[in-house]
């Protein structure tokens, strides 16, 4: 065989092992994130639950759900390990306030009165849009006639028909 008749066959192999290398590395990040985890920190399970780790085992995780709600579940569920602040920014809705959103003196409005023109504005403002149409010129104006008398001529078996008017019977 040629060594042209092996290339594609090669990259095929290539791009495999390129592929499970890749998906190996992120099952190694999940096993590490996953043993990691301490009592005290937020997950969300790979169901969308929300909870605190109250203690780790081997293979299990018990999580505090709520007031009283104590569930069991396999370390493989728990999706990912939130951090403290975004655990409570989800969780019981607390934003982190930066240093730099205190001291930004940016003033954002209500509502949208503030973006539309108000009466003495509007009438302070004597140039008008025309948004009308403009009269053609008479070339114009004779080119459309000599349009409309070929029309006639073209359309005398069929009969006009002005607005609001239809073929139904």
């Amino acid at each position: 065989m040629s060594p042209v008749t092996l290339l594609p066959f090669i990259v095929l192999i290539g791009a495999m092992f390129l592929m499970t290398r890749s998906a190996k590395k992120k099952q190694q990040q999940a096993a590490k994130m996953r043993n990691e985890m301490q009592p005290g920190s937020g997950v969300r399970t790979i169901g969308g639950m929300y909870a605190t780790v109250k203690e780790v085992h081997d293979d299990a995780v018990l999580l505090d759900a709520g007031p009283g709600v104590h569930l069991m579940f396999a370390k493989n569920a728990i999706g990912a390990v939130l951090t403290d602040d975004e655990y409570n920014r989800i969780v019981h809705g607390e934003e982190v306030v930066d240093d730099d959103e205190l001291t930004n003196d940016a003033v954002v409005p209500d509502d949208a009165s503030s973006l539309t023109e108000t009466d003495e504005t509007a009438a302070a403002d004597d140039s008008r849009i025309d948004l009308g149409k403009k009269d053609e010129p008479a070339e114009d104006a004779e080119a459309d006639k000599a349009d409309d008398v070929k029309a006639e001529k073209a359309g005398d078996a069929e009969v006009k028909k002005t607005d609001g008017e239809s073929d139904a019977k």
